[in-house]
């Protein structure tokens, strides 16, 4: 598969979960990769990303320690991406989430979730798509939740955030678009991995089985079925497609 033969891709909170999968996706169709993250070590985990990439694909890639709430941290990440020939891709994906009870929530804990969820996305975005209009072009994309569509009143600022990054995907779509930068969200539902904060209770088999249920599909979605829609956007596949939302969630959305 070479979708992506001689492109690269710069992918926040690529060390674990949906960022690692699309991560290893993009390698896989012949991408090089900029792995960031706030962690090396995959919380799932195995080897590194940029490790695994380098062993198990013809792709190169590296690590950069980046915090996405400094937005200044960017310019390390486009510039590993220009030791590969300049970002052609970028992937804001990092994030957190944690249930919560509005009335509980303090402005320290709504800022928290905005500096990382929404704060990260608009300035990854503004670093990457300042080289992709010098360079002639890219793909941004942009990882929201179907929480960024139909809201979850357990967990509000959480889904604020990703109702946000919807529409900045649009905004930045309509401005960029002269410029032959697309820009495109991907709105994950259940996904199996370990977003939730440090500590958290798993799932049990009962819950498992209750969300299952909810879902046409009958299963919770895995790394790699959101990775698969991210090399879709990335590549000239999609040639023709920006300002668009890809609901990658088993039917939950559309059923509900």
């Amino acid at each position: 598969m070479s979708l992506l033969d001689g492109r690269v891709a710069v992918v926040t909170g690529g060390s674990s979960g949906i960022g690692r999968g699309i991560a290893l996706a993009y390698a896989e169709a012949g991408a090089d990769v900029v792995v960031c993250d706030i962690r090396e070590e995959p919380k799932e985990g195995g080897a590194p990303t940029h490790e695994k990439i380098e062993s198990d694909t013809d792709s190169s890639a590296t690590y950069v320690e980046l915090d996405v709430t400094d937005p200044a941290a960017f310019e390390e990440a486009m510039d590993a991406a220009e030791a590969f020939g300049g970002v052609d891709v970028m992937v804001n994906n990092a994030g957190i989430w944690r249930p919560e009870e509005f009335l509980e929530v303090t402005e320290a804990e709504f800022q928290g979730m905005m500096d990382i969820n929404l704060k990260g996305v608009y300035f990854g975005a503004q670093a990457a798509a300042t080289r992709m209009v010098e360079s002639g072009g890219g793909s941004i994309i942009n990882v929201s939740s179907v929480n960024g569509i139909f809201g979850n009143g357990n967990y509000p600022t959480y889904s604020a955030s990703k109702g946000a990054v919807r529409t900045l995907s649009y905004s930045l779509a309509h401005g960029l678009g002269g410029d032959n930068v697309r820009v495109n969200a991907i709105h994950p539902g259940a996904i199996k991995t370990k977003i939730g904060p440090e500590g958290a209770e798993e799932t049990s088999e009962e819950q498992m089985a209750q969300l299952n249920a909810m879902i046409p599909l009958g299963r919770q979605g895995e790394p790699d079925d959101v990775a698969g829609v991210a090399v879709f956007l990335a590549s000239d596949l999609s040639k023709y497609v920006t300002g668009e939302s890809i609901v990658v969630d088993g039917g939950w959305t559309s059923w509900r």
